[in-house]
């Protein structure tokens, strides 16, 4: 497993499980063409961009591209780095067909694929984690944001606290704060939270 500096977006949950096989990373679905009209999911790539940079890894069909140009556009040049994938033809072992182009997304291809098309993008990948504690869903959990009572008002509280997207996933949440905030300011915030119940 290799780590990855960069906020790595994908399209949907079934490309984020298989690259979380291969990397140790943020990574975050822009939930197919959702991403074009969810002005708080933008709002977070671009804060993410600041931080970390960003890399693109969508599927080599249209709809790929489609997404994939629209982050471009959204994204300033030098804070966006783009993995292709090549034209791999097959079907999804999940699915029943092939899709409509016939060519494997990255939920699909094969490990050698995808680690390379990581090294043509020169993407920043080590074997070290990024410096500091991470905050873990343990710490979520502990912190009365998940997992309990009132928990979701409270993680509801924090995200909008930060200006993060509502519908942030709860296993996106841990990574995203610890690229944002860091250890340290989530337990400022963890604290403030619990003294205003």
């Amino acid at each position: 497993m290799i780590h990855v500096n960069e906020a790595v977006i994908v399209e949907g949950k079934y490309d984020r499980i298989r690259l979380s096989s291969l990397i140790d990373g943020l990574i975050l679905e822009t939930g197919g063409f959702r991403i074009f009209r969810d002005k708080q999911k933008m709002a977070l790539l671009r804060r993410l961009a600041d931080a970390r940079g960003l890399l693109v890894l969508t599927d080599s069909d249209s709809a790929g591209f489609l997404i994939r140009h629209y982050l471009s556009g959204s994204i300033p040049p030098e804070k966006i780095k783009h993995a292709y994938l090549p034209d791999l033809f097959g079907k999804e072992k999940r699915k029943r067909r092939p899709s409509r182009e016939g060519k494997l997304g990255v939920e699909g291809a094969p490990s050698w694929a995808i680690l390379e098309a990581l090294r043509r993008a020169g993407v920043a990948c080590d074997g070290r984690p990024p410096a500091g504690r991470g905050i873990t869903r343990t710490d979520l959990y502990l912190a009365g944001l998940s997992g309990g009572p009132n928990s979701a008002r409270k993680r509801l509280a924090l995200l909008r606290k930060l200006d993060l997207p509502e519908h942030l996933s709860a296993a996106s949440l841990p990574g995203v704060l610890t690229c944002l905030i860091g250890y340290e300011r989530f337990v400022e915030l963890a604290k403030t939270l619990k003294d205003e119940d």
